[in-house]
């Protein structure tokens, strides 16, 4: 998990907090491009040409982006499918003397981002949900041109500190991950900026990926399907065509990118598409939680590596976070876990009343052990929530529980203490509940439908709901016999 540093996190005001808890960021070489991987190869050194200011920028976030989205996911399909695409865009855009290092990052998020110094990052979640080859070289051509048309270095000139350039990473959508009260008031006047930078990326990127042969209406297409896949994360019941109210809303850059497409290439049906190359790249993929980072089962966390696990109360639903897992209740509860930094020769109450919580009631501080697990917990009330937080040290780290209520009673207490002391040591039993999933390929027959298909997947929590998503499908439509089709399977 990714180490939060947080002096202050509560102290700016409970709504930051509550907006954390609620939320929901390989080594080949094709023509320039590096893909990062872990298996210790070294990647051919890549000809010169980058700025060498923007390079110290890539070179200090990029431990840090890949810190945040659960490490490097390792996939040699998927990385000689990246480097082969990547190449073909860097023909494209004449950019035969920089260097690009793309790295699939082991997160189940759906987004892609560029940093200073031709940093690109497109997460597995986001292989997951495109549909053939053209639609991933959409997404890297629009990150090549935040790139090349230098926009994360004039968002980083345009805040002026290196604490918000951690954050300020360009996305498809153009997620801005930060979270806390500093940067949300600069979103504000970052607002207009950043969606003259997207579509502006919208339309370069559709002119590299027409001109490297791939349909130039690609772009068009995933942008829709993110569109869907983020109301379907969001059960839809939040407003995603906005997003953050500070980037243009889906349908509009849809609208424009079919413009630009027509504009420069004219009608669809025209360039490569690729499907069938690509679902061979992907089938196998993981899909969801990555297991080695832990995994939900219902009310339960559990770490198959680390060796732990919790339960939340009834009512919590719970999912991972970059970095951390979150849960909601329906009445307005939220819970963070996460792992904090704390030196191994403070007390746990110590670290509770260092200063990070604001509000906290010091005389409700109390430390004990659980089971031989070491536990400290306390509460805190700021003007509009209520706040209980506890610690455990388990063989040598410590982990985080912050739960958040609008009003403080005895349910909501005893909830997050009995969350606290449930953390424990997993079993064999617990880690062979864990399922790990993964996108496999099915071929369709004679009699198939879209619905047919789906029902493949019905065994998973809205999964027949998921399949028309990851397919850019709808419930009644025809399928092609002998294609083959994306479902989410137990390995």
């Amino acid at each position: 998990m990714s180490v939060l540093r947080h002096r202050g996190m509560l102290r700016g005001g409970a709504a930051a907090l509550v907006i954390v808890l609620l939320a929901g960021c390989a080594g080949l070489m094709g023509s320039g491009v590096n893909v990062s991987q872990t298996s210790g190869q070294a990647a051919p050194v890549v000809p010169g040409g980058t700025d060498p200011d923007d390079e110290a920028i890539g070179l200090r976030e990029h431990p840090r982006i890949v810190s945040s989205y659960g490490g490097v996911y390792s996939d040699r399909q998927a990385e000689v499918m990246l480097a082969r695409i990547a190449g073909r865009l860097l023909a494209a855009a004449d950019q035969p003397n920089t260097r690009f290092t793309v790295t699939i990052l082991d997160t189940p998020d759906v987004n892609a981002f560029a940093l200073p110094g031709g940093y690109i990052y497109v997460t597995r979640g986001l292989l997951a949900l495109a549909s053939d080859t053209s639609e991933l070289a959409a997404v890297l051509a629009h990150e090549i041109a935040h790139v090349t048309l230098r926009h994360a270095r004039a968002r980083t000139n345009r805040i002026r500190t290196t604490e918000i350039v951690d954050r300020v990473v360009t996305g498809v959508f153009g997620a801005n991950a930060e979270t806390d009260q500093s940067a949300n008031r600069s979103r504000l006047s970052l607002a207009a900026f950043s969606q003259n930078q997207e579509l502006a990326a919208d339309k370069e990127g559709i002119s590299i990926a027409g001109k490297a042969g791939y349909d130039p209406h690609a772009a068009a297409r995933f942008l829709g399907a993110m569109g869907r896949f983020a109301r379907f994360s969001a059960g839809d019941a939040a407003d995603t065509d906005d997003f953050l109210s500070s980037h243009p809303s889906t349908p509009d850059r849809v609208q424009k990118a079919v413009e630009s497409a027509r504009a420069a290439f004219g009608a669809p049906g025209m360039g490569e598409a690729d499907r069938q190359s690509y679902l061979a790249g992907i089938d196998g993929l993981t899909f969801g939680d990555s297991p080695s980072q832990g995994a939900i089962v219902g009310r339960r966390f559990i770490h198959s590596q680390k060796r732990y696990t919790f339960t939340v109360p009834d009512g919590y639903a719970l999912q991972s976070s970059r970095g951390a897992v979150v849960g909601v209740a329906g009445d307005g509860e939220a819970v963070r876990f996460d792992t904090p930094e704390v030196p191994t020769s403070m007390a746990l109450t110590d670290y509770l009343k260092s200063g990070w919580i604001a509000g906290l009631k010091a005389e409700t501080v109390k430390g004990e052990r659980n089971g031989g697990v070491e536990i400290a917990h306390g509460a805190a009330q700021t003007e509009q929530w209520s706040f209980r937080v506890g610690v455990v040290r388990y063989e040598g780290q410590v982990y985080r529980f912050i739960f958040a209520a609008k009003a403080d009673n005895p349910r909501f207490a005893n909830g997050a203490l009995e969350t606290l002391r449930s953390f424990r040591a997993a079993t064999a039993r617990d880690i062979g509940d864990i399922r790990q999933l993964a996108v496999q390929m099915v071929t369709a027959g004679p009699a198939d439908t879209a619905d047919t298909l789906a029902r493949r997947m019905a065994g998973l929590t809205r999964g027949t709901e998921l399949f028309f998503i990851l397919n850019n499908l709808y419930p009644g439509d025809p399928v092609v016999s002998g294609q083959r089709y994306k479902i989410v399977a137990v390995k």
